[in-house]
């Protein structure tokens, strides 16, 4: 029903803040007759309500036309002035417009604002074309908070990683994807989950007297509703249909922009994003840096940094930094898929459910690649840089492989098959240059999410340790019909499991598979190429430490490892189980350590948390070397004071090896683009071709790569040689 109230214009009283009256005046009445002569009315007969500035000339009457005061409207100053922005030139003033209760800023354009309300904005700002424009004294511009009144069902929840609600989390302003992964996480820590919420709700007064902010420089135009918005400063908005309870995080450094057809409801949108072309968010937090367009859909969903999402359907996830998807035949539902991640167009994940409830998730490390046309049953897990070939999974899936590729079986085999470590045996060029690529797409000005690009990090480590001893376990289960000696010879559990390890070493060429029950229900898995995997995996391992290690050395000034720098690095703390917290790798200690900060008091707000966030970035580099010098230790199995010189020789040749393959595959892989015949043939000649692909010695990813790895050889040369010296071995 429509509610109806009855004016009576003789007993009209508005109130206006003090604060917003500094500096200001009323009219004087030559400007009220300019200003009724332009046709302008007030809903105050005498026009008290209406407050401009104070200083000389500046405020000019005759900018003002056609428009209706209502409330207490403060002016700012208005002197004729043209603002322009790209192809838009209007003029500072009011024109055709109703206000109430309104604070401008210095040099604003009003125009065709047919429904104006409680809103105050910054200077320089352009307002064109919009139909209603809006703020309610309960706002909370996408926030989960609550005013003072409100029961806590108002509260706007999002439910990520799970369509049941269970994984809910509330937004707020400064929220990144550490936060949102944590709070949906631990939901068995009930004192957790409340200081989350009061930490959402510091610094909320709860008092219902917000308003709508407009920051310098924005510009809004073309646009159907803006319902309790906070936009920030130099913010682009065209076009957009319908824009109701969010906040528009913007800057001059980071400029976000909305366009034609938007529809954003309950949300949080970050600095630097950009949402375009009939795409929809609702209760969302899209982080900096973010491409939202071609209508996609983004629902109950937490989207991390330098993210691009087109055309596609996103519902109910929580999604890390640098995550892509262009295809209008995809869909990602009730997942928690850990950033720098791909999905192909025509991949459906949460296209079924294994209950009569939508209950169902999956939870992906970072780098999932599923291809074209593939579809997956919930619960599932994938491990980190993970490749899984087109086809469909009919049975929930569990792979502790890294850096593996998974596909179906063929000719009515139902095992899955899966061959570890073959991004480095057969794509290296990809794996060397997602480091590259990533760090190049960063683009954020301001960097609260820390965000781990290198996929050779402490929590891929981790997982191939994992797999090296899931390797020589199920190996060990097989070892009589390989070794069938050596199988007998064993006498205990301890025994056997080093026999097969053995057989690992000693047999680089053997052919055989494997059969792994646990990586997919019922059927279980194939593991192909164990023995290459086996080796590559330790190479990469010593890869990572070595690299690690010399970064340490190069960190603290010291030109050679020795065993004065070796008793350094055991001082420092060892952390041996990893977390990716939305893209920034931290000990799983750490995070215990926080938890008991959060529940105790000490840390009070979200502020805080990202400060802790901070100095675990800080103590990274410190906390790797440490736990480099553990790994090497763990392959070699005694303590590094107890390598012979024949172990450093073997790590430095199989460092220089590895390292020198990084660059040698990366080119061929490059060099196959203008040798190959196939790639060739749609060109009539050399120079057409140079000119479509450029020439390949002036690629600047393999010209960098070329001088990083020649820089790197020699320093692992000159940072062992010490300790090899040392160890009585010389170069």
């Amino acid at each position: 029903m429509l509610k109806v109230t009855y004016i009576d214009r003789s007993d009209i009283h508005i109130s206006v803040p003090a604060e917003l009256i500094s500096g200001k005046r009323h009219l004087t009445a030559q400007e009220i007759s300019i200003l009724k002569q332009n046709l302008n009315i007030s809903e105050d007969p005498l026009w008290q309500n209406v407050y401009v500035d104070a200083s000389e000339n500046g405020f000019d009457p005759s900018l003002i036309r056609s428009s209706v005061f209502r409330g207490f409207i403060v002016l700012g100053r208005l002197r004729p002035a043209k603002l322009k922005y790209h192809d838009l030139e209007l003029e500072t003033g009011i024109y055709r417009s109703q206000l109430t209760d309104i604070v401008t800023g210095n040099d604003n354009v009003i125009r065709n604002v047919l429904y104006f309300e409680n809103y105050r904005l910054g200077d320089r700002v352009m307002l064109f074309n919009i139909q209603e424009m809006s703020c309610t004294k309960h706002s909370k511009f996408g926030e989960g908070i609550l005013k003072h009144g409100e029961p806590e069902e108002n509260r706007i929840w999002i439910s990520v990683g799970n369509e049941n609600g269970g994984r809910s989390v509330l937004p707020f302003e400064s929220m990144i994807p550490a936060d949102a992964y944590l709070w949906s996480r631990y939901r068995d820590d009930a004192k957790l989950m409340q200081r989350f919420i009061e930490l959402t709700e510091a610094g909320n007064t709860g008092g219902l007297d917000t308003y709508g902010t407009v920051g310098n420089d924005a510009v809004v135009k073309n646009t159907t509703l803006l319902k309790d918005a906070k936009i920030g400063a130099c913010a682009y908005i065209k076009g957009a249909f319908k824009l109701k309870n969010i906040t528009v995080l913007s800057s001059e450094d980071e400029v976000s922009q909305i366009g034609e057809g938007v529809e954003m409801v309950n949300g949080i949108m970050g600095y630097g994003s950009r949402v375009f072309y009939q795409a929809v968010a609702v209760r969302f937090v899209i982080g900096r840096n973010c491409q939202l367009k071609y209508g996609a859909r983004l629902l109950n969903s937490v989207l991390g940094d330098n993210s691009t999402v087109s055309c596609c359907e996103m519902l109910n996830n929580l999604i890390f930094p640098f995550h892509e998807q262009h295809h209008n035949s995809s869909f990602l539902i009730a997942s928690t898929v850990m950033g720098q991640s791909n999905i192909a167009s025509g991949a459906t994940i949460g296209s079924n459910h294994n209950s009569r409830s939508p209950d169902g998730e999956m939870i992906a490390e970072r780098g999932f690649w599923p291809g074209l046309c593939s579809d997956f049953k919930h619960n599932s897990r994938f491990a980190a840089f993970v490749l899984v070939s087109k086809g469909s999974y009919q049975h929930e899936l569990d792979i502790p492989y890294p850096f593996s590729l998974i596909s179906a079986g063929e000719n009515g085999d139902q095992a899955i098959h899966i061959v570890p470590a073959w991004w480095f045996m057969y794509d290296m060029f990809a794996i060397v240059r997602n480091k590259y690529k990533f760090q190049s797409r960063d683009k954020r000005a301001v960097k609260v999410q820390h965000i781990e690009t290198d996929p050779l990090a402490p929590d891929t480590m981790q997982e191939i340790m994992s797999s090296l001893d899931r390797i020589i376990n199920l190996t060990a289960l097989i070892l009589p019909g390989l070794d069938k000696e050596a199988a007998e010879d064993a006498g205990t559990p301890a025994e056997l499991y080093q026999a097969a390890k053995d057989f690992l070493h000693q047999n680089p060429d053997a052919d055989f598979t494997l059969s792994d029950p646990q990586c997919q229900r019922k059927y279980g898995a194939t593991i192909f190429k164990p023995v290459q995997a086996y080796k590559m995996y330790r190479k990469i391992v010593k890869y990572f430490a070595a690299r690690t290690i010399v970064e340490y050395c190069a960190a603290v000034k010291k030109e050679t490892l020795t065993h004065e720098v070796v008793g350094c690095l055991r001082e420092l703390p060892l952390y041996t189980s990893w977390l990716n917290v939305g893209g920034q790798i931290i000990p799983e200690d750490k995070i215990n350590e926080l938890f008991t900060l959060v529940r105790n008091g000490t840390i009070a707000d979200w502020e805080g948390v990202h400060h802790f966030y901070d100095a675990c970035a800080l103590a990274y580099p410190q906390y790797k070397a440490r736990y480099a010098l553990y790994l090497l230790e763990r392959l070699y199995s005694r303590r590094i004071e107890e390598f012979t010189g024949d172990i450093y020789q073997n790590i430095v040749a199989d460092v220089t090896v590895v390292s020198s393959d990084m660059y040698a595959s990366s080119f061929s892989s490059r060099e196959k683009d203008y040798t190959d015949y196939y790639r060739r043939m749609t060109y009539r000649n050399i120079d057409e071709m140079t000119s479509v692909l450029g020439s390949l010695d002036d690629n600047s990813f393999l010209r960098e790569l070329r001088a990083d790895t020649e820089k790197f050889n020699n320093d692992l040369r000159v940072v062992f040689g010490g300790i090899c010296a040392e160890a009585g071995i010389h170069d």
